[in-house]
């Protein structure tokens, strides 16, 4: 199994789309709404949100996650001086729960702990996943309401903020 990385381009976007939407059966099954109209609400709300991405995050990455060179996922990332923010994180359902996202967070760990950058990451209260960012050393450090913000901090962070 491996994983690599491959920047996204527009030609993506469908696949991102069904990504985005994969992450949003859970809501769009208890809504009653036609299959058109959850389409178009799924469309509106991948724009929105792609929108505000590259807006709100200049120098960003965006990435298909790619295992054995095929599409089953996306990793939108920032890098600044401090930190390494996880924007977005998320595997099509067949490949949930394999491994692979906890392989992928631990390579972002390794780069954390490297680079003395703290991992953040954005987690909504009912993300199956918050159990996986919990066990690899994130802690909530605000609730919006919505998600929880979570940090991890490197080692190096820890032993210079207590002395040690």
């Amino acid at each position: 199994m491996k994983i690599s990385f491959r920047k996204v381009s527009e030609d993506d976007f469908p696949f991102l789309r069904k990504v985005y939407r994969s992450t949003r059966e859970e809501e769009l099954s208890q809504a009653n709404m036609s299959e058109e109209d959850k389409s178009r609400f799924i469309e509106f709300q991948f724009n929105a949100q792609h929108t505000h991405y590259s807006q709100a995050y200049k120098d960003a990455e965006f990435n298909l996650i790619l295992l054995d060179d095929k599409p089953v996922g996306r990793l939108y990332i920032w890098r600044t001086e401090t930190q390494i923010r996880i924007m977005d994180i998320a595997l099509l359902p067949d490949f949930q729960g394999k491994g692979v996202g906890t392989r992928i967070l631990q390579s972002i760990i390794q780069e954390s702990e490297k680079s003395g950058k703290k991992g953040t990451i954005h987690v909504e209260y009912f993300n199956p996943a918050l159990r996986l960012y919990e066990r690899l050393g994130f802690k909530k450090v605000d609730d919006s309401g919505i998600y929880f913000y979570m940090e991890r901090l490197p080692k190096t962070v820890i032993a210079n903020k207590f002395g040690l």
